[in-house]
């Protein structure tokens, strides 16, 4: 189960590459993100391209036109059940996070996906990052490939900031940085004590 709320860019205002000004499940903590149409087409992703497919629904996550746009999001992790406290604080449990990333054709305009475990006290207990994916990883097409990290929840775990920070590297005015199927999971090791 996704802990986190509109992982897909598809609820709310959107689906044009014009900014919007606020975004269902993030606070914006910097830019003007767009949340934009996989038809829109003018060289932006389309389902033609390399992407989630399928599973990629009708829009994803951009920069907008800022040279640096974030969104962030506060997940509570659950208090009781098979991914718990109790589960957590034994090491027991496990998290994948997950995103597709990437870019326009042959430029460095990237996004980076990551979160940061906290405890009761909102203190960081462990950071996770994924991306930048590179014009080269893309092959110097337009392109979202898929990033995953999976670890241990650090004990004490009791909320995660997941952060999406776009970047502007090149000319122009667009931050070319994309996202799509941004996914916070949990799971349940298995392991006994």
């Amino acid at each position: 189960m996704n802990l986190l709320v509109n992982g897909d860019a598809e609820k709310g205002p959107g689906g044009t590459a014009e900014p919007v000004g606020s975004v269902v499940g993030w606070g914006v903590r910097k830019g003007a993100p767009a949340l934009i149409g996989y038809d829109v087409g003018d060289g932006y992703p389309t389902p033609a391209d390399p992407g989630p497919g399928a599973a990629a629904g009708a829009r994803f996550f951009a920069g907008g036109n800022s040279p640096l746009t974030t969104l962030v999001q506060e997940a509570t992790l659950p208090a009781h059940g098979a991914t718990g406290h109790g589960p957590v604080d034994a090491g027991r449990v496990r998290y994948v996070l997950s995103g597709w990333l990437g870019g326009y054709a042959g430029q460095e305009d990237g996004v980076r996906l990551s979160v940061e475990f906290r405890d009761r006290a909102g203190n960081p207990l462990a950071l996770s990052v994924l991306g930048p994916v590179t014009a080269a990883e893309r092959g110097n097409a337009t392109a979202l490939l898929e990033r995953r990290a999976e670890a241990a929840v650090p004990p004490g775990a009791r909320s995660a900031h997941v952060q999406l920070s776009f970047t502007r590297s090149g000319g122009g005015t667009s931050n070319d940085g994309y996202a799509d199927q941004i996914s916070l999971a949990l799971t349940a090791s298995g392991r006994h004590k």
